[in-house]
């Protein structure tokens, strides 16, 4: 499959690229919480919507890269920083913290935010990326409102029980995510295990918008949604023609390095899900979008979008 404003060997020679300018905007939560937003794509001759559900202790401006070139594949992306997270979070000593509302609030925002982009395209191929906590937010997400969606993406994903399991079995006080590093000891920093580029994970740890960890309360929250993503019954009211691309690195450690991963795919054909695509990179760690091998794995990314406009045409 060609991709448009490529060649089967990469970009086409006459190709043009328009910067994209983000645009901010913010609404308000069901509880008044202003969530801070960000637009990309010129709006013109638009093909599909991709909403980004990022990742924990990062925020959506870690994904303009990503955004810029599925703008210049014409689709226009949407994405917000969840509760606790990037400009959402007021003041900055509320990083890492929910609110009272907890995950299942941070999952509303983003069904409010699919109206939102829903109401400016109405007719166009609607897509959810999810990114490690945002997919299993996603994974939530579809339960309910699978109908209202063309695809889903989940990435650096998994089986929240297994993770659930193995933060029962910390000691009191424990944080789950410093056991995310575990596998890559002796490590340069405590965060190699998001990605092997060293470029990527200094710019993580350098931002003032990344924090490694959530809360107590949140963690809790976000590890208590595991009995509804695990239940079948709640599972199969997701529609069995809703395509599902899942996109994972060997070494992922939230992804149980792979196990998870398997068992969540093994779930979703389980509950009769029929469309279900993957990918696998080897070595890869959590941040497969920014993995030393991204140009490849935003190209596979684009082919699975790109056979949603067909379907939906």
């Amino acid at each position: 499959m060609t991709l448009p404003g490529h060649a089967r060997n990469g970009p086409l020679p006459d190709a043009i690229y328009i910067m994209s300018t983000p645009e901010r905007f913010e609404f308000r939560g069901d509880d008044g919480l202003s969530i801070a937003c960000v637009k990309w794509g010129d709006g013109r001759h638009v093909r599909g919507v991709v909403q980004i559900a990022h990742g924990l202790g990062e925020h959506i401006g870690r994904y303009a890269e990503l955004a810029q070139t599925l703008a210049d594949a014409k689709f226009v992306v949407y994405g917000n920083d969840h509760r606790g997270h990037g400009l959402t979070a007021k003041p900055p000593n509320s990083f890492g913290d929910f609110g009272p509302g907890g995950f299942d609030q941070l999952v509303e925002d983003m069904i409010s935010l699919r109206v939102i982009a829903k109401n400016e395209h109405p007719d166009k191929p609607y897509i959810l990326l999810g990114h490690s906590l945002g997919s299993f937010a996603a994974q939530q997400f579809v339960l309910d409102h699978s109908h209202s969606i063309d695809g889903l993406a989940l990435s650096g994903s998994g089986a929240l029980d297994g993770l659930a399991r193995l933060a029962q079995s910390l000691a009191p006080g424990e944080d789950l995510m410093k056991l995310m590093n575990a596998g890559f000891e002796p490590a340069r920093t405590s965060s190699d295990w998001l990605s092997r580029d060293n470029a990527e994970v200094d710019a993580f740890i350098n931002d003032p918008l990344c924090f490694p960890s959530l809360k107590p309360e949140s963690m809790q929250s976000f590890l208590g949604a595991f009995p509804r993503l695990a239940d079948p019954r709640e599972i199969r009211k997701i529609r069995d023609d809703l395509p599902v691309y899942i996109l994972s690195g060997g070494d992922d450690p939230v992804g149980q390095r792979l196990e998870g991963v398997r068992v969540l795919i093994d779930r979703y054909r389980s509950a009769g899900l029929a469309s279900i695509a993957h990918d696998f990179y080897s070595g890869g760690r959590h941040e497969v979008l920014h993995e030393i091998n991204r140009r490849d794995v935003i190209t596979n990314l684009l082919v699975w979008l790109s056979g949603i406009l067909e379907r939906s045409s």
